[in-house]
């Protein structure tokens, strides 16, 4: 189990770390990075640590920038990651506490921030607001509230979206259509003024990932383009700016005998209300009353092929930092079982794309909580 190192080495970190260079009040630089009057933060989704290690041939230029792994913080989520990056908070504060969570009387998708589960897409923004979801400064308003020319470059379709709002919100938002644009985007973004801090996103390693596995064919093809970009953007920085390089969570490629079906499992079913998160890590709402006997049910039926905890135990380990604000605690779940190895439990009746794909993440192994943190200055 390998519990994220909030405060010392963790994704809630890095962005503080970089504000503290650009003279942001408050922010503290507690992992050491270089420091540069331009920032451009590039978050490359599914770019874990060990992938990049093992596969460095295929990506020189970005395994030749790699140190030593921050950890991604948990779970290993994208919706909690950008989440952590965005506000410089750990899981427990900003509230974003995995890919589905438990709103009150319904599971919300955090990428998505629809009704997860319903048979038609329900926006939920009206009604679950993101900025009373999460109502933290994000780094971004506390940068430009110091005079720093903030901007976040991403895909076009997140423009808007309850996660943008909730965690991105306070930068003005480029929309990216292809890999150019990108690339593009953030050289004029650095361009733009003299204290500058721009966070882009790049999200189809992760995709190829998933559908496919990493170290796959496709995947390692998507890699080498990726280090073309990151290689191309190095190239055309201004002389006092620098590139950071990160990702949100690594990933492990399911075994087929190691999926567990929710859905045609009786067992762990009795006495669950709602299962939120994803298929490497749940969070399981109990019936009133029946925590205990679906606490016995799950470690009997996983055994040690998951680390099967109650909400304190998950809570006092630190999974999800160091303290946890009051509305964010329900969102946990009465049990919170994260997958050892290659194994996950799935839904295949409620979710059978996310059940069918081959690459999965959100737990606490290390090819999932490790990841790069690179920096590149000319």
């Amino acid at each position: 189990m390998e519990i994220p190192r909030y405060g010392s080495g963790a994704l809630a970190d890095v962005v503080p770390s970089l504000l503290a260079g650009l003279d942001v009040p408050g922010a503290v630089n507690v992992l050491g990075v270089p420091t540069a009057r331009r920032v451009c933060l590039l978050l490359v989704d599914g770019l874990g640590w060990e992938l990049l290690r093992a596969h460095a041939d295929t990506a020189p230029f970005l395994a030749s920038l790699a140190g030593p792994p921050i950890t991604a913080g948990f779970p290993s989520s994208t919706a909690t990651s950008i989440a952590a990056l965005g506000t410089g908070l750990p899981t427990g504060e900003h509230g974003l506490v995995g890919y589905t969570f438990d709103t009150g009387d319904q599971l919300v998708n955090a990428l998505g921030w629809n009704h997860h589960g319903a048979p038609e897409h329900t926006d939920l923004r009206a009604t679950f607001v993101p900025e009373e979801a999460q109502p933290r400064p994000t780094a971004f308003t506390r940068a430009a509230e110091a005079g720093v020319t903030v901007r976040v470059v991403a895909p076009h379709q997140q423009k808007g979206s309850g996660l943008s709002r909730a965690v991105l919100r306070g930068a003005p938002f480029h929309p990216v259509y292809a890999l150019g644009d990108l690339v593009s985007g953030a050289l004029d973004a650095l361009r733009s003024a003299d204290r500058v801090f721009c966070y882009a996103y790049h999200a189809d390693l992760d995709a190829l990932g998933h559908l496919f596995g990493p170290g796959t064919e496709p995947w390692l093809l998507q890699l080498s383009y990726l280090d073309q970009v990151a290689a191309s953007l190095a190239a055309r920085l201004p002389a006092d700016a620098m590139l950071v390089v990160v990702a949100d969570h690594g990933m492990v490629t399911l075994g087929e005998e190691d999926r567990v079906d929710f859905d045609t499992t009786p067992a762990l079913q009795d006495g669950v209300r709602l299962l939120g998160g994803e298929p490497r890590v749940r969070h399981v709402y109990t019936e009133p009353g029946a925590a205990d006997d679906v606490l016995a049910a799950w470690r009997e039926v996983l055994g040690d092929t998951a680390w099967t905890l109650t909400r304190d135990e998950a809570t006092t380990l630190g999974l999800f930092g160091p303290t946890i604000a009051p509305h964010v605690l329900p969102r946990i779940g009465d049990l919170v079982v994260a997958s050892r190895g290659t194994h996950a439990v799935i839904r295949t009746a409620v979710e059978p794309l996310i059940s069918s794909f081959s690459g999965q993440h959100g737990s606490l192994t290390t090819a999932e909580q490790h990841v790069p943190l690179l920096t590149f200055q000319p």
